[in-house]
Parts: structure tokens; C-alpha cells; sequence
């Protein structure tokens, strides 16, 4: 029988799982034992927030590189997606309050990444985003729209910058 953990408690064990202390190898294992349930083979950097673990779901063979922050909403990724370090899933969205509190009601709206799609380190992907399969978002670009399948986009806020054809295969990105 599972007990439920208390929530300090759980964020320590998250953490302890994925640290350096663990293996790559047994690191997805650990956490879907802590709540990390609708992965698929994933490799799973260190030091990786998952503000709620049931929230997110990831296809096969996923990349997550190191201290990438999921918000408590709603994230899928598809298949074969690779998450630089330090990229940021933000589900979180508030109304716009009155004068004395600008950050009215919160509410979450969930983010989509189709198969095959390339997230770049520091990227932030903003609330309701849908990144289209075999996307491309280039280091640090701030995503605030839906991006289309086999596309470049960068900068802040990102935008697109060029087509990709569905089996092309470039070198480095910037």
C-alpha cells in the first residue's frame, strides 16, 4: 500500500532521485516510484523539478538534460524529444488583478511538444504552447505562440526563422 508523503518530504526524496548520487541508469526508475508514472524509457538529466510528477507524461526515448523545470500543469512530450539544461515548461497563468494585486486568480494551461521536437537550454515555453513534431527552439528563446512542425524558431519572444524539410539534417544550431 502507498502511503502519501508529506510534501517536504517528497520534494526531498524527488531531489535525493534525482541528484548526482543516483545513476543516470536508475534515476527514471526511482522516480516513477515517487510519482513519475506516464514516462517511456526516458534519460533524465540531474537536479530536474517536476512541481507535479503525475502532470507530465513522455514518450519514448526522451532526453531531459539537467535542471529542467516542469510546472505543476499539464506537459506532454512526444517521442524522441530532447530538452536541453535549464529549459523551463511554465504551465502557471494569472488573471490580471486590481491595482493592490496585479497577479489575479492562477489557473494552469497545459503544453504540448510533438515527436522528435529539440527544446534548447534555457528555452521557456509559456502557458497553452503547442510545439509542433521535429520543431526546433533555439538556446534561451522565450516561446509565447504555437510552433509549427519542422521549424526553426529563436529569440525572445521566439519566432519562426525557417522551414526544415521532415528528413534534413543540418549541423549545430545556435
Amino acid at each position: 500500500m502507498k502511503m502519501p508523503l508529506a510534501g517536504s518530504v517528497r520534494r526531498a526524496l524527488f531531489q535525493a532521485a534525482g541528484s548526482w548520487a543516483v545513476p543516470i541508469r536508475h534515476r527514471a526508475r526511482f522516480l516513477r516510484q515517487l510519482g513519475l508514472t506516464r514516462v517511456t524509457k526516458p534519460s533524465l538529466g540531474h537536479g530536474i523539478t517536476f512541481c507535479n510528477p503525475g502532470a507530465v507524461e513522455m514518450g519514448p526515448s526522451c532526453f531531459i538534460n539537467n535542471q529542467v523545470y516542469f510546472d505543476a500543469g499539464s506537459v506532454v512530450l512526444g517521442a524522441k524529444v530532447t530538452v536541453g539544461p535549464r529549459a523551463m515548461f511554465i504551465t502557471a497563468d494569472h488573471s490580471i488583478g486590481k491595482a493592490a494585486h496585479r497577479a489575479g486568480d492562477g489557473s494552469h494551461r497545459g503544453i504540448s511538444v510533438g515527436d522528435g521536437a529539440w527544446i534548447g537550454a534555457g528555452a521557456i515555453l509559456l502557458p497553452g504552447i503547442t510545439i509542433g513534431a521535429g520543431c526546433i527552439i533555439g538556446a534561451g528563446a522565450v516561446v509565447t505562440a504555437d510552433c509549427l512542425p519542422d521549424s526553426v524558431y529563436a529569440g525572445v519572444p521566439a519566432r519562426k526563422l525557417r522551414d526544415l524539410e521532415p528528413d534534413e539534417q543540418a549541423g549545430e544550431m545556435a
